[in-house]
């Protein structure tokens, strides 16, 4: 099972080989007494690679949870302590400005386990996820995936910004048209940001005037103090910058920017104790609290 599910993951045979520590051929052997026990195919055959037929996609979260089960009786067995290797995703503006925070205190309290972070987009998130290539995730986009649990963490919200000298930012407030007159800054699309964004001006957001897309918040920022536009990002990361007044917040009526960050995991997949336990604690990290940027960081240690 376990070369399976490494082949799996790796549609190749030499890497799969690397991540369970055995010979390339000894690899293809024991997928293929697999396969001939049962008389079965479980993969289609390209080259080199592999890629999971209708049977072995079938059979993956199946041999997934089979082996974490398998792991988890090992560690009570053995008597070990801490939850294993946790493997994370977040969003951007999670992973930058909260979940780093949140594995600190996590490692802090379980110094036993380890976490593996990655931060990519939302759609990058829930295509790994979907893979079976992360445990959780924690996105701050929509996701319809029909194989991923949804559930809502704690509500973000957006703020349109720019430079302190900029006429907006000494007005305060923006009306839509006057929004659509300036050059702006803005998230990548799939980025929950960018949905967010866009769906807040529903029809009308090909009439923004975007001047540059960037794939990270803080690059956004620099362009924003820079005076290159105007720009659109969660409070969340913009609390600093307000504090410092390197940057201000311009208000916008006509625009709902509210969102909820979500956490995210395979439908199918066997819910493991290190799972349990870092959703508790980002849960209780946001007890009693409105809104992302509100969250004070002392709270992590306190809590």
């Amino acid at each position: 099972m376990a070369v399976f599910v490494a082949v799996a993951r790796h549609e190749n045979v030499s890497r799969a080989a690397s991540e369970v520590s055995l010979s390339q051929s000894a690899t293809s052997t024991s997928l293929a007494e697999l396969e001939r026990l049962y008389d079965t195919q479980l993969f289609d055959r390209f080259g080199r690679n592999l890629r999971l037929n209708e049977r072995g996609q079938a059979l993956l979260p199946q041999a997934i949870e089979l082996l974490e089960r398998a792991a988890a009786i090992d560690n009570v067995l053995e008597g070990r302590a801490g939850y294993g290797r946790l493997r994370i995703g977040a969003t951007l503006t999670i992973g930058n400005y909260l979940a780093t925070l949140i594995v600190a205190e996590f490692l802090r309290r379980h110094p036993e386990s380890s976490v593996q972070l990655k931060v990519h987009n939302t759609a990058t998130i829930i295509e790994r996820l979907a893979q079976h290539e992360l445990d959780l995730g924690l996105v701050e986009g929509s996701c319809r995936h029909p194989d991923l649990v949804v559930e809502p963490w704690v509500a973000d919200e957006l703020t349109v910004f720019a430079a302190p000298g900029h006429p907006l930012a000494e007005k305060g407030c923006a009306t839509f048209a006057e929004l659509i007159e300036e050059p702006w800054i803005v998230r990548e699309t799939g980025s929950g940001t960018r949905e967010t964004l866009d769906r807040a001006l529903r029809d009308d957001c090909s009439r923004l005037r975007v001047r540059l897309e960037l794939e990270h918040t803080e690059a956004i920022k620099r362009a924003v103090e820079f005076g290159l536009g105007i720009g659109c990002i969660s409070r969340l990361a913009l609390r600093e910058a307000f504090r410092r007044r390197s940057l201000a917040p311009v208000a916008t009526p006509e625009l709902d920017l509210r969102r909820h960050f979500h956490f995210l995991w395979q439908r199918s997949k066997f819910q493991t104790a290190g799972m349990r336990e870092f959703v508790a604690l980002c849960r209780s990290l946001t007890e009693g609290i409105e809104r992302s940027d509100q969250i004070g960081w002392s709270l992590v240690s306190e809590r």
